[in-house]
């Protein structure tokens, strides 16, 4: 059986299928499981600490158990989370920060000052945009339990904006005993959060599911609106389990059964059949969408070369990775994507006639032999369970063979390859040459929290590029006084890219989720689980 005809038989199956036809579901959907709210995320959050990965889902796992000082809503505008607010004086270079009264972590113990410090430096260890934060932090400290005092060398007016941050590792406050701020940044022993679930560990199956359980302790803000990451996070299920289903027709089938309430990710293949369904919801959440990039290893040959990068960036037709992703509706994708996401002030078509794949094969397999590739083994590793980077990377696979590049393609589940990201050895001793992945789009806006533009070298993150012009640009656009210097400075940033390449950008997708229609509340921007209700 080819594979839309199984999804197609997947999808009948289902909708012909009464929850009520199966025997012992309908007692299952009682009251119980009407407080229970199943979810089936686009992977397994195999590292549990979010502070120390990339990942999406993992990012996604660590709103449920984690607080923040500040949140983002769906507007852009950030605003007070944990804390009640903030004063500045001496020119911006004093900010105090005054905690809500309340506050408590999942262990009974308070949120006090410390632990916010502590944290804060635990996660500036990892992010780009704390490691910005903190070179200008003459001291950080926690005059009493509910105060954060900041002393900046220099006014930072994006200090609530790196705290609340919606991009991938953010500012989680957990206690101080938890937040070691050793450099590299090891895993936390234990989820002790303060947000409004409660991870459990003893329910917890390594590639299987994840569980957690309704904060009493929890204390939601009383002002403003559920919005993203901002107003109050008012929680109306018991329990949130996790399934985790890398088969797209498992997960088909249970959404159709009702056997599970929301799939994250469906496959671009069945949306046709899932639409259809007259108890289902389809669509996007993330307006901003997903870039998809193809990443290299800075650190070691044949990718330590940027002429060779550029080689390959110039073999890349954006619109083939997309098709893969999404198909060929071009509702669900862009092409023409440079490095700022679409919709900001620095997004521009500086160079970006490069990724158009007007250069023919034999044009580019002669400029990688100009660059100085010389037919070394290149590993390219990709996760199984993952089916929009599956996707991604094949057609890099394909590329590259066509390329006459000596390829190496190594397919491995998710958590597997989220370990090897950060292994910075050559190929022989456990690391690897290129992998593709995606972030969101509101990361790529400018270069705040743009992880991927970074050229800090060992402290950027996976791929280790070093570009000083680079850092340099990234520094003017801080200090940029009006939008016009802003979009200026995103020229002259996307020109330098296009030199260093500290990846390649492979297009944008909008990735639809899939729920139950009697689940209603549901915030958009990104899989969160306050708010929303069962009907």
């Amino acid at each position: 059986m080819h594979r839309r005809d199984l999804f197609r038989s997947t999808l009948a199956f289902g909708a012909a299928a009464s929850p009520l036809a199966v025997p012992g579901l309908a007692r299952a959907q009682g009251v119980a499981r009407a407080k229970t709210l199943i979810f089936v995320p686009q992977a397994d959050a195999a590292i549990l600490d979010p502070t120390i990965t990339t990942g999406l889902v993992n990012r996604n796992h660590g709103f449920l158990v984690y607080d923040t000082l500040y949140g983002i809503d769906a507007e852009g505008v950030v605003r007070p989370q944990m804390v009640e607010g903030h004063t500045i004086e001496d020119d911006g270079k004093l900010v105090t920060m005054r905690l809500r009264e309340g506050l408590r972590f999942h262990d009974g113990e308070p949120v006090r000052g410390r632990d916010v410090v502590a944290s804060l430096r635990r996660w500036a260890h990892r992010d780009a945009f704390g490691v910005s934060l903190m070179a200008i932090v003459e001291e950080l400290s926690a005059p009493d339990d509910r105060t954060v005092r900041w002393r900046l060398k220099a006014p930072f007016p994006l200090l609530p904006t790196a705290l609340g941050k919606v991009g991938a590792i953010v500012a989680f406050i957990m206690p101080e005993r938890l937040a070691a701020a050793d450099n590299p940044v090891p895993p936390v022993k234990e989820l002790v959060g303060s947000g409004p679930f409660r991870f459990r560990a003893d329910l917890h199956v390594s590639g299987s599911k994840l569980v957690y359980d309704r904060f009493d302790g929890y204390v939601p803000r009383k002002d403003g609106e559920a919005s993203l990451l901002a107003g109050p996070k008012a929680v109306n299920f018991d329990r949130i389990e996790w399934q985790v289903m890398p088969d797209a027709s498992t997960a088909a089938g249970a959404l159709q059964q009702g056997e599970i309430d929301w799939w994250e990710q469906p496959i671009y293949d069945l949306l046709p059949g899932l639409k259809r369904n007259p108890r289902l919801n389809v669509e996007v959440l993330d307006p901003y969408g997903a870039i998809a990039v193809m990443r290299f290893n800075s650190m070691i040959p044949p990718f330590d070369n940027p002429a060779i990068r550029r080689a390959i960036l110039g073999a890349v037709k954006q619109s083939d990775f997309m098709i893969a992703v999404a198909g060929e509706d071009r509702t669900l994708w862009k092409d023409g994507i440079g490095f700022f996401a679409p919709g900001g002030v620095m997004a521009n078509s500086e160079g970006l006639e490069a990724l158009d794949g007007s250069r023919s094969i034999e044009q580019s397999r002669q400029a990688l032999k100009d660059a100085g590739y010389k037919g070394e083994r290149v590993l390219l590793m990709a996760p199984s369970d993952f089916p929009s980077i599956k996707a991604t990377s094949d057609v890099t696979a394909d590329l590259f063979k066509r390329l006459g590049i000596t390829l190496d393609y190594q397919v491995m589940d998710w958590g597997s390859m989220l370990t090897r990201m950060a292994n910075k050895n050559t190929i022989d001793k456990g690391g690897y040459n290129l992998f593709c992945t995606y972030s969101p789009g509101v990361t790529h806006l400018n270069p705040a929290a743009h992880n991927f533009l970074r050229g800090s070298g060992e402290r950027a993150t996976f791929g280790w590029p070093t570009s000083p012009q680079l850092e340099a640009l990234r520094d003017a656009w801080f200090a940029a006084p009006d939008a016009e210097a802003q979009r200026a400075i995103g020229i002259r940033a996307q020109r330098q890219a296009l030199i260093d390449v500290p990846y390649v950008p492979l297009g944008l997708f909008y990735q639809p989720t899939v729920y139950k229609k009697e689940l209603s509340g549901i915030l958009k921007g990104l899989p969160l689980f306050w708010n929303m209700r069962r009907a």
